[in-house]
């Protein structure tokens, strides 16, 4: 989709796993974007392709300073606000800097995008706003008790986002993301997502550790759905798409011994050595939402979302790009 004027998005946190990702597709989709990092867990080798393209402009800043977040604003048509500090556990283990970055960081951009006068402001919702809601699959006006202070932030977000439509009319959509995976997430670190973790570990003949039995199930949602969500969400004409969250997810779920037993089966392509690396079964984890399972009608019927990419061919190209960039 190109643009003859070209209209300029703002992508928060377009440093990091899905807002490179973002940069990409909508540097090559004819947009201008401009990426707000502090690099605190995005990667500047994320952007070098970037770099020389004269579309795109790097500010480093923090969402938590809001003349950071003014400057990065100015001239935007779009904001799609990535930036957050994710990770259940981390939060746990520090639940201000989580919030600190998660609320004041979003109330900072919100405000920024208001008087900018942005259009739209599309942002990065999470699965965990259901909490302790027991019902699958998950819809979005039921929600439970939140599990975590991340999860807390992330439903502040919505909460915000909700009100700046009311009272100051600007254009909200929340993007609850269900367990995204796919290329340039990072496999290290204290944090790392199961997925990248997963597939580092095999590669080194390291046995990963499944928290519990390896019965908890996921809605795994390769990043091409997410792109294609964030598209719609900032492009949708339809008046009832506004001011409103939506599930970003496949709408079917597996269970971690399946993602183990695929993981081994594409990497065992690559080198047959994997198909005998063992696994070890751990203590279930703090916080952990036992089963995920998104409904994606509402999404189908008001954005024409029509996701393309299941767990598995999600994970074959994403095994793939981890073969070649990780050896």
């Amino acid at each position: 989709m190109g643009n003859s004027i070209k209209n300029t998005i703002l992508i928060t946190g377009g440093a990091g796993f899905i807002g490179s990702n973002l940069t990409e597709y909508f540097l090559a989709s004819g947009y201008k974007v401009v990426c707000l990092d502090n690099f605190s867990t995005g990667h500047r080798h994320n952007l070098k392709d970037f770099l020389n393209n004269p579309d795109f402009r790097l500010i480093e800043g923090d969402i938590r300073k809001l003349e950071d977040c003014v400057l990065a604003v100015e001239g935007a048509d779009y904001v799609l606000h990535q930036a957050a500090l994710g990770s259940v556990p981390r939060s746990i283990k520090d639940p201000i800097t989580t919030n600190d970055v998660n609320v004041s960081g979003f109330l900072n951009m919100l405000t920024a995008a208001r008087d900018a006068k942005v259009k739209r402001f599309v942002y990065a919702a999470s699965s965990s706003t259901y909490g302790d809601s027991q019902g699958l699959p998950k819809v979005e006006d039921v929600i439970g008790k939140p599990l975590s202070p991340y999860a807390i932030t992330k439903y502040v977000n919505e909460l915000y986002a909700e009100i700046f439509s009311k009272t100051y009319g600007l254009e909200t959509i929340g993007l609850r993301y269900f367990n995204v995976f796919g290329r340039k997430q990072d496999p290290n670190g204290a944090y790392a997502a199961v997925i990248p973790k997963f597939v580092k570990q095999f590669m080194n003949y390291e046995s990963p550790v499944i928290n519990g039995d390896g019965n908890y199930s996921r809605d795994f949602t390769y990043i091409d759905n997410v792109i294609q969500m964030n598209e719609l969400a900032m492009t949708s004409q339809n008046p009832a798409a506004v001011n409103s969250v939506y599930n970003t997810a496949f709408g079917d779920r597996k269970t971690l011994n399946d993602l183990v037993k695929y993981l081994k089966e594409y990497l065992s392509e690559f080198d047959s050595k994997i198909k005998d690396v063992p696994v070890i079964y751990g203590e279930n984890r703090v916080g952990d939402i036992p089963h995920s399972l998104a409904s994606i009608e509402k999404a189908k019927t008001r954005l024409g979302y029509n996701p393309k990419y299941s767990l598995q061919d999600g994970l074959k190209e994403a095994v793939e790009w981890y073969w070649n960039n990780l050896k």
